[in-house]
């Protein structure tokens, strides 16, 4: 059974970290940015069926987030740190309120939106972007309404994805009844 576990979070890491450097492929802006679309954070409710998925999660997302440090130098080991535990621990509420699909995407939704907005700011003024021009925000403005936009920001990218693209791919999941998994049928 321990075998199984470590296959599935190694897959799983695989898959999200080549589904994020896919997705950049064609623009890092849908991945990264005061309002993210990753993609790959569709895949958190597989924390919903397995517990491989935490670590799988874990590993796929500080991966990915290793191009971070590519796009915005030293700052992005904040993203590998931070972005990476925001996934981690969206997957473990997952796991939890596994029997309640609503309340378990949830998890990944919010530690996302409160976490990653505490860096952000940092990274983007590090990669030379000051203005957020639609909200009329700048790097001078106070930290926290820069906070505020990006909690705004991320937590509706990451709502779009888990609950849009990951509830669904969630139902699919479900029905194939794959081995080694154990979620709830709701």
């Amino acid at each position: 059974m321990k075998a199984q576990r470590v296959a599935q979070a190694g897959v799983i890491a695989a898959v999200y970290g080549a589904l994020t450097f896919l997705v950049i492929q064609f623009g890092a802006g849908l991945s990264y940015g005061i309002v993210q679309f990753r993609v790959s954070e569709a895949l958190t409710v597989v924390a919903l069926l397995t517990p491989a998925a935490a670590p799988g999660l874990l590993i796929g997302s500080a991966l990915a987030n290793l191009s971070s440090v590519a796009t915005f130098g030293a700052v992005g080991v904040l993203d590998v740190i931070f972005g990476s535990a925001a996934t981690l621990l969206g997957a473990l509420w997952s796991w939890r309120f596994r029997r309640r699909t609503a309340l378990a995407l949830l998890g990944p939704v919010v530690f996302n939106a409160l976490i990653v907005p505490a860096y952000l700011p940092i990274m983007l003024g590090a990669s030379g972007i000051t203005t957020i021009p639609l909200l009329g925000i700048t790097a001078s403005s106070s930290w926290p309404l820069l906070y505020l936009a990006g909690v705004i920001g991320v937590g509706l990218g990451q709502a779009v994805v888990v609950y849009g693209l990951g509830w669904p791919l969630l139902t699919v999941l479900r029905r194939m009844r794959l081995p080694g998994t154990e979620g709830a049928d709701r």
